[in-house]
C-alpha cells in the first residue's frame, strides 16, 4: 500500500525497501532454479530418446522408458517450484508490509525432499542403463 506525502504529493517509499528487494531476489532465484530443473528434465527425457535411437537397451523395464518418467518428473518439479515460489513471494510481501514476517522452512524442506527423490530416481536410471 503506497501513501502520498502531503507536502510534496509524491508517493512515499516503504520503510522496508531492503526487505522487499531481498524477497524479490529470493523469488527470482527460485524461478531460475525452477527453469533449470525444467531444462534438466527435458535433457534427461531426450537422453533416453537418444539411447533408444542408438539401439541401447536398458536393463530396466524397457517399455517403461524410465528417462521419460524422470524427465517429466523433473519438469513438473520445476513448474511446482515456480508456482510455490510465487505464492511464497506474495505471502512474504504481505507479511513484510504488515511487519509480521516470520520465515517458514516448510517450502524448503518439501522441495528438498522432492528434488532428492527425483535425484535418486535419476541415479538408479543411470546405474541400470550404463
Amino acid at each position: 500500500m503506497s501513501q502520498t506525502e502531503p507536502s510534496t504529493g509524491k508517493r512515499a517509499t516503504s520503510k522496508r525497501v531492503t526487505d522487499h528487494l531481498a524477497n524479490e531476489r529470493t523469488f527470482l532465484a527460485w524461478i531460475r532454479t525452477g527453469l533449470a530443473t525444467i531444462t534438466f528434465g527435458f535433457v534427461v527425457q531426450r537422453f533416453g530418446l537418444l539411447l533408444r535411437q542408438l539401439g541401447v537397451k536398458p536393463t530396466l523395464i524397457a517399455s517403461l522408458h524410465s528417462s521419460t518418467v524422470i524427465g517429466v518428473g523433473l519438469t513438473l518439479l520445476g513448474v511446482i517450484m515456480m508456482v510455490v515460489a510465487l505464492i511464497n513471494f506474495l505471502q512474504n510481501r504481505r507479511a513484510i508490509d504488515k511487519e509480521e514476517f516470520y520465515p517458514r522452512a516448510s517450502l524448503s524442506i518439501l522441495l528438498t525432499i522432492l528434488a532428492c527423490l527425483i535425484g535418486l530416481l535419476l541415479a538408479f536410471y543411470l546405474a541400470f542403463t550404463g
